[in-house]
């Protein structure tokens, strides 16, 4: 006896003949269509135990179709089929009640073991739609395999409450992944509310967290909300997490196990209702050898571990996320630009210590800097193969290091008619420069902040700020 009836939906004749040969050798029973009218047939006569179908048919998407099969048959499991391996494809399937997503070209065995699991697990309620315009503004970008695996984990959790750990170098998109699991979830109505341990000073941090009462310490002039009262009713984003002092982690445990808090000063306990996405660059495991990091803490919080890979994992991302940020500094005035093939290749072959952020400051720098529409492999290779504010030794003056940031200035300014650019756009300048320059600095007094402040003419807590806002790796070296 067949161990189930498959309903097999997809216009390319060769994907369903492989599905038809493996399914069959299975053990089920398989009936195949080109055509989305065919499987509504099936469907409404009550056929079939779970369907298999392609998104793209040549008379209806499934994504419009899917919904009214949930609509007649609820229970009925569906796969999603998909060669536009995109987030916004896998949330789609998601959202409209797919029982999962798979990115064409998919393996076998993981297929059959898929339907296996559907055809066993008790059916599950019909999930709530996000709708389509919001679908559109999905900042995640990417077809790797990599990324494809990510897709889908996040299309699992979406409409969960599972405490989420992301881990992954600086720089590759672990605040980006957060807000998607929040802006698509179950907690899209309520606040995002995010704090960086790294960012916050060490004594202070219990009062970001926890909210202080009036005359809690010095300084404490009235009460203050803290993020867990912020984040009421939505997600609480916990980045650089391997940086918390060991007090505040104490703290949160309390929080994760009871699911209430007190705040600084305070005697009565308040009930929390928060998502926790923590996210770090760092081996908490690592830390937790060190006694850096409490080992109950990380079990608590490392629910589902979701790890983020360095781009160099997933150069074959690059082409589409450098056309996105293209796209993006467009639309904030920047002048539209194209890449050519092989500056394409120059940057797949190129290390990326920085990651997606680096590819994207990268991005804005042409879009400010050069001209020309098209950029070419030549003005890509010299992008890459120096500073973007060139350093004339170690040993660089104040006077020449203004000289370079000048020369830079200039170049964008005579991209423009008269030499000046268009209104609203000079302090964007400022900031596509800010990360250079400040990376001259440090390289030009290998290291040493103080001389790096005198050099800039900034406070020397000024430049400590920026090289923590800006992410900035200070290498220091001896004279």
């Amino acid at each position: 006896m067949p161990a189930g009836s498959i309903l097999v939906a997809d216009d390319d004749s060769a994907i369903r003949t492989v599905l038809n040969q493996a399914l069959s050798r299975a053990g089920y029973e398989v009936r195949s269509t080109s055509n989305a009218a065919t499987l509504w047939r099936w469907v409404s006569q009550g056929d079939g135990d779970l369907v298999i179908t392609d998104v793209v048919m040549p008379d209806e998407n499934a994504f419009e179709l899917i919904p009214r099969i949930k609509k007649l048959r609820p229970e009925l499991p569906i796969i999603v089929m998909s060669a536009q391996n995109t987030f916004m494809t896998a949330i789609r399937a998601s959202e409209r009640g797919a029982y999962e997503y798979l990115p064409k070209p998919f393996d076998l065995k993981e297929l059959i073991g898929i339907v296996g699991r559907a055809l066993s697990e008790p059916k599950e309620r019909p999930r709530p739609a996000v709708k389509a315009d919001e679908l559109d503004a999905i900042p995640l970008v990417g077809r790797s395999p990599a990324m494809q695996e990510i897709y889908r984990l996040l299309a699992r959790l979406m409409q969960t409450d599972l405490t989420v750990m992301i881990s992954g170098e600086s720089g590759t998109g672990k605040e980006l992944v957060a807000r998607a699991l929040h802006d698509y979830g179950k907690r899209r109505t309520g606040p995002f509310i995010a704090i960086n341990m790294a960012a916050i000073p060490r004594d202070l941090i219990e009062s970001e967290l926890f909210g202080h009462e009036k005359g809690a310490f010095t300084g404490a002039n009235s009460r203050s909300a803290g993020r867990f009262e912020l984040a009421e009713g939505g997600t609480l984003f916990l980045d650089e997490i391997g940086d918390m002092p060991m007090e505040a982690q104490t703290r949160l445990l309390r929080v994760l196990q009871q699911g209430e808090y007190t705040t600084v000063g305070g005697r009565s306990p308040i009930k929390t209702d928060v998502r926790i996405i923590a996210a770090t660059n760092k081996d908490l495991r690592i830390l937790i050898q060190q006694g850096l990091f409490r080992e109950d803490l990380f079990f608590r919080l490392n629910v589902v571990p979701l790890r983020l890979p360095p781009l160099r994992e997933r150069v074959e991302d690059i082409p589409d996320l450098i056309r996105h940020f293209f796209v993006l500094a467009e639309r904030e005035g920047l002048p539209p630009k194209q890449i050519d093939q092989a500056a394409l290749e120059r940057l797949k072959k190129y290390s990326w210590p920085g990651n997606v952020r680096e590819l994207e400051n990268l991005a804005r720098r042409l879009a400010a800097l050069y001209p020309q529409e098209i950029i070419t492999a030549a003005v890509m290779e010299a992008e890459l193969a120096q500073p973007a504010i060139a350093m004339e030794s170690q040993s660089q003056e104040p006077d020449s290091l203004s000289a370079a940031v000048e020369r830079n200035l200039s170049r964008y300014f005579a991209g423009f008619e008269d030499g000046l650019p268009p209104p609203g756009l000079y302090h964007r300048i400022l900031r596509e420069i800010e990360y250079p320059l400040l990376s001259a600095a440090l390289a030009a007094t290998r290291g040493n902040q103080i001389r790096a402040a005198d050099l800039l003419g900034v406070n020397r807590n000024t430049l400590r700020k920026k090289i923590r806002d800006l992410d900035i790796q200070v290498i220091r070296t001896s004279s």
